[in-house]
């Protein structure tokens, strides 16, 4: 981040926060808006907003670029909402504004770079500029400066006008850049304000105002949505480095001539004085009157609303939230994986092998207790609902719809399903890739097939979410042709990477081909697909995460990829296995139930393979120490102990000496240096320590039953 001072890092990455979401704000109203064929009113206030906030905090920043196509784009729907002019065609429009829009997201992914020249928005510019003329040459005369224009919208409301309530905040000291800071308390409480002005008012542009606002304050005048001025005040309350605040006037009649120039020339206090005081005298009875039954429907004075928060403010607990760093939350997380291995290893310390310690055996299982819960309240502060991802794939769906020619519905369900932070930020790409997939090869070209088979003509693909025992499960599906396995066989007996005869893959495996490296069922390379990259792509980002990707199909009727991801990829509940001298932990979500074996239960089929039938259903036996070559202490099946698993629709039997009992482990990633031995293919999925410091194995049932 070479482009800022050092200790700007913190500011970087708020701006990174608050711009993005800005920006994915800008793309939903943009969709919903055209799917609609006009702009209303509150859309175009509400891009205007965007573009405003987007301006002036870029400017702040130093980044010029991003500043000032964001005015452009400001400027150009402050003509729009003003000039009202005829927009023969919108397409042009929403193109114009999508393109700057993804050139800002481009610049935010490259600017924590070092080194990083700006990029030159100047082509975008001259669209826009050439745009602009063609709407005033439709309406009317262009604003006078547009400078102006912009900053008198969002600060040109009169501080006195009737039901606003004026609010001087003052920031912490020595909290450096006091402009900035009252910019963000001012696009926190934006959204639930009718109304809003401040002073200074160019806070956006000019950074002299923070000098201002250490000497005199930061006003806020304000009308709150619905009358809920509380929830205003709230926002205040729990803003960044917000010392304390007072509210110097609320509610006021009609303003005195001199009301809009006072907050200018005198100070705060001096204002709050003077509607109370003069105010009824120079008013006429009419206007007078019109406040007090306001009053009596619910607004508060000055005193009733400081009396109101005079505790709260007192009290301590003035913010009931707080922004924190992703990375501190990281190192809190490694912390309590520490304590939970260091719980294991003193509860489960060798020395106390015979001990008869009742007492300690109570104060163990207190800790073993107050452990989980530090894990749940950890694990619940790194939750994030899966919202936020799926929104991302309205853009992609709709600029697909417009190159493809297709008639394409985005359908979300579930979208408020909570993953990992870690999770999360993984599955942005493997949704592209099959949200893309589902558009450009599940719907079809043809609306008349579609009409012929049945459906209506519109296609949908459906985003969709869940838990199901300590997994997330994902499913993107479309409405659809439908798969045709043996066209799938085809392609991949012409490609040579069918691992066995074709006449021995089911239908699902045929289905999985689709997952594999270098295949694609496009015969013809598009921007979106053709190259047989992305769905291998997808594989391997879910497994990464500890999940599995898995395809369903019929013919006709649409296809369905379905993800499992584990809800956190730090901790788990596991069960302990001996074989040999050697420990494996199996994650107790795999485990169905584990049993002894009885004669009548092991069978052999026709190849010489072991089964094992349980109440009428035979499932194939792996026998552990086959699997990693091992010396076991039973050989004998009837000695040991049958542990039945299930991952991802398959079922299989494992064989192991003994259990050792149920643990929650931290899962510890294998070293790079195994990276090469495919450690992942043989069913380790990673390592952790036990109670008495050595280390076991960490399996995948997954590939345990796929590989062996």
């Amino acid at each position: 981040m070479s482009k800022f001072e050092p200790g700007m890092e913190s500011m970087v990455d708020m701006y990174i926060y608050e711009t993005t979401t800005l920006l994915e704000q800008l793309d939903q109203i943009l969709i919903k808006t055209e799917g609609q064929g006009s702009f209303d009113k509150e859309s175009i206030n509400e891009i205007f907003r965007i573009m405003h906030t987007i301006k002036g905090s870029s400017a702040m920043m130093g980044l010029e670029n991003m500043s000032s196509l964001a005015h452009a784009i400001e400027d150009m729907f402050y003509i729009i909402r003003e000039e009202k002019p005829v927009i023969d065609d919108s397409k042009d429009l929403y193109e114009l504004v999508f393109s700057a829009s993804d050139l800002l997201k481009a610049e935010i992914d490259i600017m924590q770079n070092d080194d990083y020249d700006f990029t030159d928005f100047s082509p975008c510019h001259d669209r826009i500029k050439a745009y602009v003329a063609v709407l005033k040459n439709g309406g009317g005369a262009a604003p006078a400066a547009a400078e102006e224009a912009t900053a008198s919208a969002s600060a040109a409301a009169p501080a006195a006008e009737e039901g606003m309530i004026t609010v001087k905040v003052i920031f912490d000291d020595d909290c450096k850049m006091e402009n900035l800071r009252a910019l963000l308390l001012v696009n926190k409480i934006r959204e639930d304000c009718s109304e809003i002005s401040y002073e200074p008012s160019d806070i956006e542009t000019n950074a002299d105002t923070a000098k201002t606002i250490i000497d005199n304050g930061f006003i806020v005048h304000f009308k709150a949505i619905d009358g809920n001025d509380q929830l205003v005040i709230n926002g205040i309350e729990e803003a960044l480095n917000v010392k304390s605040y007072e509210i110097i006037e609320a509610a006021a009649p009609a303003p005195a001539p001199t009301a809009a120039e006072a907050p200018k020339a005198a100070p705060a206090p001096a204002a709050a004085e003077t509607p109370k005081a003069e105010a009824p005298k120079a008013e006429a009875p009419k206007p007078a009157a019109t406040p007090a039954p306001k009053a009596d429907e619910g607004k508060k004075s000055v005193e009733q609303i400081n009396n109101m928060l005079q505790g709260r403010q007192g009290g301590g607990g003035k913010q009931s939230l707080i922004s924190v760093n992703l990375n501190k939350l990281d190192q809190l997380m490694d912390m309590v994986g520490e304590i939970v291995i260091t719980e294991a290893m003193v509860t489960g310390n060798p020395d106390l092998k015979g001990l008869q310690l009742d007492n300690f055996q109570k104060s163990a299982r207190q800790l073993r207790k107050l452990n989980s819960e530090l894990q749940d309240i950890v694990m619940s502060i790194r939750m994030v609902p899966l919202s936020g991802a799926f929104n991302k794939m309205t853009r992609i769906v709709r600029d697909m719809k417009v190159k493809l020619n297709k008639d394409v519905n985005l359908v979300f369900e579930g979208e408020n399903t909570e993953v990992d932070k870690s999770v999360i930020d993984n599955l942005n790409d493997p949704l592209m890739h099959m949200v893309r997939n589902a558009v450009d090869h599940g719907i079809e070209d043809n609306v008349d097939d579609r009409i012929a088979a049945g459906k209506p003509a519109q296609g949908t693909v459906k985003l969709s979410a869940y838990n199901s025992s300590g997994e997330v499960i994902i499913v993107v599906s479309d409405d659809g042709a439908g798969m045709n396995a043996e066209k799938l066989l085809d392609k991949g007996e012409r490609n040579g990477i069918l691992t066995k005869p074709r006449e021995e893959y089911t239908e699902r495996e045929a289905f999985q081909l689709v997952m594999a490296a270098g295949f694609s069922t496009n015969e013809v390379v598009t921007e979106f697909s053709g190259r047989g990259v992305g769905m291998d792509v997808v594989k391997k980002n879910i497994e990464k995460i500890g999940g599995t990707v898995s395809v369903e199909s019929k013919l006709g009727e649409g296809t369905s990829f379905i993800i499992k991801i584990p809800l956190s990829l730090a901790i788990v509940d596991g069960m302990n296995v001996s074989v040999g001298k050697s420990i494996f932990t199996i994650p107790i979500n795999s485990i169905k139930e584990s049993f002894k074996l009885h004669e009548n239960q092991l069978i052999h089929d026709t190849y010489g393979n072991e089964m094992i039938m349980i109440r009428g259903e035979c499932y194939p036996l792996i026998r552990l120490y086959k699997c990693y070559d091992l010396e076991p202490t039973y050989t004998n099946i009837y000695e040991g102990i049958i542990i039945l698993v299930e991952a991802e629709g398959k079922t299989a039997c494992i064989y192991a000496d003994e259990l050792l009992g149920e643990q929650q482990v931290v899962v510890k990633p294998f070293s790079p240096m195994f990276n090469d031995f495919n450690v992942k293919q043989y069913g380790m999925a990673g390592c952790t320590i036990l109670g008495d410091g050595s280390i076991t194995i960490i399996l995948d049932a997954n590939n345990i039953i796929t590989n062996f």
